[in-house]
């Protein structure tokens, strides 16, 4: 047997949620091959094997049916978003889009998820992400520092309050930049907004 490498597969964010069409099973477990493993991760995505000499074909042929692809490895996530079930437009679908293609795939010291709601419903729990983004009728609020893991669970603190839509993605990556310039180690995201302070965040999310 060859080597393998793991790849990220998702379906676009859209509304209903994250969706995957029998087509598209279909196609992971057939390109994938037979005795690769397949991992449904709580990123919202799959974590498939193939074989590294294939890596490339496969994520073609993966893009090709509508599937995104990204690392497997230690980065931001892409977007853990809501249902949007008020609607794309009033949920904010198009900002969800913006704000995944600015964030997904970045190299971090551990895997950050981001996660975005587009109402104060919050069914996508952003409140238990790293970082976590709601829609408030016309702007947004930002979360940081959920931690949904052990005994200590805790939900996120909010960061910053009413952000223009035209902020919002400066912002977020503004604080992902801050966390690798100067995270310790692997330090967990949660830990490391307790060290920082809220204050400070504040001033580079500005």
């Amino acid at each position: 047997m060859g080597e393998k490498i793991k790849i990220a597969v998702s379906p676009p964010i859209q509304v209903g949620g994250s969706l995957f069409t029998a087509e598209q099973l279909a196609a992971i477990g057939t390109l994938a091959g037979p005795g690769s493993k397949i991992e449904m991760t709580s990123f919202k995505q799959m974590y498939v094997e193939v074989d590294t000499d294939r890596v490339e074909d496969v994520k073609n042929n993966l893009q090709k049916i509508g599937l995104e692809i990204y690392s497997a490895g230690f980065s931001v996530k892409s977007l853990i978003a809501c249902n949007f079930c008020r609607g794309a437009e009033e949920a904010g679908l198009e900002m969800a889009h913006i704000l995944n293609k600015a964030v997904a795939g970045i190299e971090t010291p551990i895997p950050i998820k981001v996660g975005y709601a587009g109402c104060a419903l919050g069914t996508s729990e952003p409140m238990l992400k790293d970082i976590g983004v709601v829609k408030m009728k016309e702007t947004f609020d930002v979360y940081v520092g959920g931690e949904p893991k052990s005994l200590k669970a805790s939900v996120g603190k909010l960061l910053l309050s009413g952000i223009a839509q035209e902020q919002l993605v400066q912002s977020v990556t503004n604080i992902i930049s801050f966390y690798k310039e100067n995270a310790k180690g692997k330090e967990k995201f949660s830990k490391f907004v307790d060290r920082v302070t809220l204050e400070v965040l504040k001033q580079i999310a500005a």
